[in-house]
């Protein structure tokens, strides 16, 4: 039962028992009942009344009225909350909110106006003059904060490290090799012997690759160096400037472009050039030179006939350690050069040319330019 439910028996049980039912009203008693005089002593005289007793009701007061309605609109409110939705309540559609009606290009016109100036308050995009002022010192003290914080982390940074070696460089990687001529990074040159067009293009980059070395700019530049021996710099200023060793155009022989300016191209001969990368302040070989060779890779090995290699197939030590681009400014990496005079005509040929060397790895499976590089020969007559 509930608690209002058991407030309503409640009061309707004391009703009957004082006398009124539940409408409030004196309940008529049914046979004889006594009514103690006023003046009466204690445990007086009781007079006996017979018949109906029917009192005035407007000169009594009725006990328990309005505790009775009270408890009986408690009832009423929890029947009504209790009571099952109507179908018209599960009508979703009549509670959605109803839609705001189309504004006309004037009045939207009218909003972005006032929302950039309102003459009645004096405020620019929704802020007074004194909202804008405030908002702005804000942010900018904010991004100087930062600023001030960022130019003072890197001011930090730089002091730490050099910007001519490596702080830490705790390993060096054993170098790579690449080669040129090479059209937009593909290895592969084809070409015909007697089709001018189609072996101009690796004339062109041999020569764009070779004018650095020409005699005269390196004469001009650079200094002659004692042969097969580190060329070591340590004892200038960090900042100095590092002389560099000349590596003349000539003494790349036949393939030069100095006697033959097509590098031999033109009689299916052609000639390359080879690289070691430059790493900063390697000495590779071990005090050793490191040497060159090239083999047939995919094919028949008499496919690839004689190869000579200009000036020498070695990396000569005079041109280690490399000490950078802000130091060694006028630094010319040596090159090899290598020219294939015997390729068989229109014969697919991979070749792969190597470094040899202590501390040179050149059969990593995993980069094909560690100590050695792979390209192929397509040569028609």
């Amino acid at each position: 039962m509930k608690p209002s439910e058991r407030k309503l028996h409640s009061l309707y049980k004391n009703g009957q028992e004082e006398g009124f039912n539940t409408l409030n009203c004196p309940v008529p008693a049914k046979g004889n009942f006594r009514v103690m005089e006023p003046n009466s002593t204690a445990g007086g005289a009781e007079h006996d009344h017979h018949g109906n007793y029917s009192p005035n009701p407007s000169a009594e007061v009725v006990p328990g009225k309005h505790a009775v309605a009270e408890a009986l609109e408690e009832v009423q409110e929890e029947l009504i909350e209790h009571q099952p939705l109507e179908q018209e309540d599960l009508n979703f559609e009549k509670w959605k909110p109803k839609p705001k009606p189309k504004r006309t290009l004037h009045e939207k016109a009218g909003d972005i106006k006032t929302y950039l100036w309102n003459a009645e308050t004096r405020e620019f995009m929704g802020r007074t003059g004194h909202s804008w002022f405030l908002i702005i010192l804000f942010y900018t003290t904010l991004y100087a904060f930062l600023a001030a914080m960022f130019g003072a982390c890197m001011w930090c940074l730089m002091l730490s490290i050099s910007p001519y070696h490596p702080t830490h460089n705790d390993r060096v990687m054993p170098p790579g090799m690449t080669m040129s001529p090479q059209l937009d990074g593909h290895f592969e040159m084809a070409f015909n012997a007697s089709d001018r067009k189609s072996w101009r293009k690796y004339v062109k980059l041999m020569d764009e690759q070779l004018r650095p070395y020409n005699d005269n700019i390196q004469e001009q530049r650079n200094i002659q160096c004692q042969q097969d021996v580190y060329f070591h710099q340590d004892n200038l200023e960090e900042s100095a400037e590092r002389k560099a060793c000349q590596f003349k155009r000539s003494w790349l022989g036949e393939c030069s472009g100095i006697h033959d300016a097509n590098y031999g191209f033109s009689q299916g001969k052609p000639c390359i050039l080879l690289r070691m990368n430059r790493i900063l302040g390697y000495l590779p070989g071990q005090g050793f030179p490191v040497n060159v060779t090239c083999g047939v890779k995919k094919g028949a090995p008499e496919s690839l006939g004689e190869v000579q290699f200009f000036p020498k197939s070695i990396f000569n030590l005079m041109y280690y350690p490399y000490y950078g681009k802000l130091r060694h400014v006028n630094y010319t990496a040596p090159v090899v050069a290598v020219r294939f005079n015997g390729l068989q005509y229109d014969t697919h040929i991979v070749v792969k040319c190597k470094l040899n060397g202590k501390g040179i790895i050149n059969d990593s499976t995993t980069d094909r330019f560690l100590g050695s590089v792979s390209f192929s020969f397509d040569v028609g007559a």
